[in-house]
């Protein structure tokens, strides 16, 4: 293996996701030790030199059973650190799904703007470049860091699906509150080009305060349509089902959603069950191990974002750009 090709690591609990992004990729994954020791303190380290070389370092933080968000957080701060000791060139973070991207701005005084403290973190353990996917604020995402800051879309992957809808019926793309219009907007616009239909879209009310989402006022007609909700994540669902609920009770025929991350926390399934969707698609930034396989099934339609992260890391060591990716 010679200097010019990538060194992709992938932490233990985004082992498979790796595996499937090396691939394609056109390498394989570099061999690491993760040491657990008795007291919950660990060490991390790469197996193999890894100087001068362009660092790959793939860990998806959301939290499991057994590793929180702010362990897997910890252990990549921790490697990245291991590997720019060992005399990596450059250190890439791959972060499929980026932890505590939603609070990025202050709503409440003295609030925390966490995006940035994690943005800190990263560059602080050695990051050079960072990449992920589907932030909640892109921009924000983008002026809390220092080092290029990469940001993958998930719906040239997200439409697949829905164009064959798109296809056979009216169709609608509703977001689910004000503040991702924009987002449903590019998706509207995209799937109309790759469809050549019309496709009209549409807004619902959401009001949050104290953790209770209120508000079913839908802005645009959905009437006789299917609707495509489109979100950047889910998490409980209370906003997709409330979302789901106002568009029926306007007149809508179906109601999917589309979503990047699927976290479903808490009662998620509950929540969605509730809410009738036709079909949920989401990628595996997160894998739905919180869902039951009935519920996965019968709802639930999972992408393989891998090979696009693989494709991602195979242009960014070549120096080439990313745009294709997104389709635009």
């Amino acid at each position: 293996m010679t200097s010019s090709e990538p060194a992709v690591f992938a932490l233990n609990t985004s082992r498979s996701f790796g595996e499937a992004a090396a691939a394609a990729a056109n390498t394989e994954l570099l061999p690491h030790e993760e040491r657990q020791f008795e007291d919950g303190e660990f060490k991390v380290r790469p197996l193999c030199s890894v100087r001068n070389r362009h660092v790959f370092v793939i860990q998806s933080l959301y939290a499991e059973a057994h590793q929180s968000v702010c362990d897997k957080l910890c252990r990549l701060l921790f490697f990245l650190g291991a590997v720019r000791d060992a005399g990596a060139s450059r250190v890439t973070a791959v972060m499929p799904y980026l932890c505590f991207s939603r609070k990025d701005q202050r709503s409440k005084p003295r609030d925390p703007v966490t995006t940035r403290y994690v943005a800190s973190l990263l560059e602080s353990a050695g990051a050079t470049q960072v990449l992920t996917m589907d932030v909640h604020n892109v921009a924000a995402f983008q002026n809390a860091f220092r080092i290029p800051a990469e940001h993958l879309e998930a719906l040239p992957l997200l439409l697949e699906p829905v164009s064959a809808i798109a296809l056979e019926m009216d169709v609608a793309i509703v977001s689910p509150d004000i503040g991702g219009v924009r987002r449903a907007m590019v998706f509207r616009e995209r799937l109309a080009r790759r469809t050549r239909q019309v496709i009209s879209s549409a807004f619902v009310e959401k009001h949050r305060s104290a953790g209770v989402v209120s508000g079913e006022r839908v802005v645009g007609d959905v009437e006789g349509r299917t609707v495509i909700l489109v979100d950047d994540l889910v998490s409980r669902g209370t906003t997709l089902a409330r979302a789901a609920e106002a568009c029926r009770h306007h007149g809508a025929l179906q109601v999917w959603a589309t979503v990047a991350h699927g976290v479903f926390a808490a009662d998620a399934e509950a929540v969605l069950e509730s809410a009738r969707l036709n079909r949920l698609v989401t990628t595996n930034t997160i894998p739905p191990f919180r869902l039951s396989p009935a519920f996965v099934t019968r709802s639930l339609q999972v992408i393989n974002a891998a090979p696009m992260f693989g494709e991602a890391i195979a242009r960014l060591c070549d120096g080439r750009s990313l745009v294709e990716l997104q389709g635009t």
